[in-house]
C-alpha cells in the first residue's frame, strides 16, 4: 500500500513538474495566432515583433488540405496554348506593378473558386524576370496589399530568373493554401 501511494504521488509530482515546464516554455514563446484554424505561425525564440516583415519564417499545418495553385501571370488564367501573341501582348504591359496586380487578381479568382481567400495562403513563390534594382520592393508592396485585409503574412520565396514563359512577362506567382 505504501509503495502504491509513493508511486502515485511520484507520478503526480512528475506530471505536475512536466506541466509546469511546458507552461513556462509556452509563456516565454507562445504560439503565434493563426491566420485560419488550420495553421499555426512559427517564430524563432528571438522574434522581435517591431521588425516589419512581409512574411513569417514558418507556418505549421495543423489540419485541413493543401491547395496548390498553378503559377499565375498577368495573362488570364484561361488562355490558348500555344499562346496567341496578340492576346499575350494585350495583357503584358512593361509595368511590374500592373503585371503583379493582374497575377494576384488571377490567384484571388482561383482561391475563391476553391472556397478560400488570401488568409488561407501558407506560401507564395514569386518569380521575377529581367530584375532591376527596386523591383523586389515594388512587387512585394502589391503582393502584400492582398494579404493586408486579413492581417496575414504567408511564408514566401522570391527568385529573380533569366526569363519566364514570354519575353514580355515580368512576374509569375504561385501559391499554396490550406483549406477545409
Amino acid at each position: 500500500m505504501t509503495i502504491k501511494r509513493i508511486t502515485t504521488g511520484t507520478t503526480l509530482a512528475v506530471c505536475l513538474g512536466l506541466w509546469f515546464v511546458a507552461a513556462s516554455a509556452l509563456a516565454q514563446n507562445p504560439p503565434a495566432p493563426a491566420q485560419n484554424q488550420n495553421m499555426e505561425v512559427i517564430h524563432h525564440p528571438n522574434y522581435d515583433p517591431t521588425v516589419n516583415m512581409p512574411y513569417v519564417p514558418a507556418i505549421k499545418i495543423t489540419s485541413g488540405k493543401l491547395l496548390w495553385l498553378s503559377g499565375t501571370t498577368a495573362v488570364p488564367v484561361y488562355h490558348d496554348h500555344p499562346h496567341r501573341r496578340e492576346v499575350v501582348l494585350a495583357h503584358l504591359p512593361n509595368d511590374l506593378e500592373a503585371q503583379t496586380r493582374a497575377s494576384m487578381d488571377g490567384i484571388k479568382k482561383t482561391l475563391e473558386a476553391a472556397g478560400a481567400t488570401f488568409k488561407d495562403v501558407v506560401h507564395i513563390f514569386v518569380f521575377r524576370a529581367r530584375p532591376r534594382i527596386g523591383d523586389l520592393g515594388r512587387a512585394s508592396a502589391v503582393i502584400n496589399s492582398y494579404f493586408a485585409p486579413y492581417n496575414h503574412k504567408p511564408t514566401s520565396t522570391n527568385l529573380a530568373v533569366l526569363e519566364l514563359g514570354e519575353p514580355e512577362q515580368l512576374i509569375e506567382i504561385q501559391a499554396v493554401a490550406v483549406v477545409d
